[in-house]
């Protein structure tokens, strides 16, 4: 088939197979031409059509529609849904308010927790924080965070998931069985530097045994001793949840092993991580709901939300996509401070980092008494289980107002005295850890 009448019936006999015309693909067509019939296969048609006419990628056009359509439907945020490429399709893009798979963040806020009362207990703070905050390898399946710990850090996550194996004795990190080419001790290292540079933050550290067969007895032991040698006194190992002012500077370790407590014991958290996830709309569901709990709860219980999640059927990068925007809309500001826990997630983006941040409400000098309002329905601990910034220019620093990151700028490293006050005051949560605030 050559000439003009041949590449036009060829092309009628493609767009009549095209999605978007709600047919399916047929594999071969049947064409006219002067009086005779010719069967002719799709690759051959496209050889018939003139190089200036647009060449359809048929799977990819479908995923893209599918894609399109989920989002017209899902409520998402428009800001938050993609950009359109220049062939006019929407596709998902790779940085938003809600999520950001870019290699560096955004906007940075290194030291938000210096400008909190002392007096404040953990448990009063909204935090943000990354669920499997070293997994940067392994492909979609296991990739879990596309920004590494010092960016993390910097954009203002204040909760790290440490999964650890011990291997040759020495703790590794992995996700499953993927080494993610960083050891515990160089984790706690770049954490305490950090620290160094930013003494009025505190940083809540997980730290667990990635698929034990059985807890081991050597994988407590060399815990034990990474983080006597590496903590250099600025490890908070004990059981009680501290205030903000006893724990600046220092890591606050979440472990409770099976002989010994080297922290705040995990497991007596009120704690949601439907990690398994069968459904979206579902894994939503009970992050909702747990975000509502913990914003009512007792406000000397810790409440701990996982919006991650992976299954058979998605992964970590579309959960996130999913969940994350709706987060940021339930967090959108309320008028006044709520305490939402920590928020731990996937893939965040810095608008979602500076809702949770700025639900702490108004701070001041690290030296008053104001608090996030109190909540006051009771609520017992239990664990709710089931179903780039450029690099050249840096990331942006985070202004006071509620609204969108700015466009990136460099961030101005500051320190904040060590020196804080102290409150020789206890109490006892309900039901669960005792809060020192003395």
């Amino acid at each position: 088939m050559s000439g003009s009448a041949g590449w036009l019936s060829s092309l009628v006999c493609l767009s009549s197979a095209l999605p978007g015309r709600g047919l399916r693909m047929n594999p071969r067509c049947t064409c006219r031409l002067r009086g005779r019939t010719r069967v002719m296969t799709v690759p051959g048609l496209m050889a018939g059509i003139p190089f200036h006419l647009p060449v359809w990628n048929l799977p990819a056009h479908r995923a893209l529609l599918r894609s399109h359509r989920q989002s017209q439907g899902s409520g998402v945020p428009a800001g938050c849904r993609g950009a359109r490429s220049p062939a006019g399709m929407e596709t998902w893009s790779r940085r938003s308010a809600a999520f950001d798979c870019a290699p560096q963040p955004a906007a940075c806020c290194p030291d938000w927790m210096a400008e909190l009362p002392d007096a404040l207990p953990l448990s009063r703070l909204s935090i943000p924080g990354t669920h499997d905050s070293l997994s940067l390898f392994g492909g979609r399946r296991l990739r879990c965070q596309s920004w590494g710990l010092e960016a993390q850090l910097a954009a203002g996550i204040r909760f790290l998931d440490v999964r650890c194996k011990l291997r040759r004795g020495e703790l590794g990190i992995y996700h499953l069985c993927t080494f993610q080419r960083a050891s515990l001790r160089g984790v706690l290292r770049r954490t305490l530097r950090f620290l160094r540079a930013h003494p009025g933050e505190a940083v809540l550290m997980r730290i667990k045994e990635e698929l034990p067969g059985l807890p081991r007895a050597r994988f407590a032991a060399q815990l034990r001793r990474c983080l006597l040698e590496e903590g250099q006194g600025c490890v908070w190992c004990r059981e009680e949840v501290p205030t903000l002012g006893q724990v600046r500077g220092k890591i606050v370790v979440l472990e409770a092993l099976a002989r010994d407590v080297l922290g705040i014991p995990y497991e007596r958290l009120n704690i949601s991580d439907a990690w398994n996830v069968l459904s979206l709309e579902r894994k939503w569901a009970r992050v909702r709901r747990h975000l509502e709990k913990a914003a009512g709860g007792d406000p000397a219980t810790m409440y701990l939300t996982f919006c991650s999640g992976n299954g058979l059927f998605t992964w970590p990068e579309e959960v996130a996509r999913f969940v994350n925007p709706r987060c940021w809309q339930h967090l959108r500001p309320r008028g006044q401070p709520v305490r939402w826990g920590v928020l731990i997630m996937d893939f965040p983006g810095s608008g979602l980092l500076r809702l949770i941040v700025d639900s702490n409400g108004p701070r001041g000098n690290g030296r008053g008494t104001a608090a996030p309002g109190s909540p006051t329905v009771p609520a017992r601990g239990h664990r709710d289980t089931g179903d780039t910034g450029d690099r050249q220019h840096g990331p942006a620093r985070w202004p006071s107002a509620r609204t969108l990151p700015p466009a990136p700028r460099r961030c101005p490293r500051s320190s904040v005295p060590g020196g804080h006050k102290r409150v020789s005051r206890s109490c006892r949560a309900a039901g669960s850890l005792r809060v020192t605030a003395g």
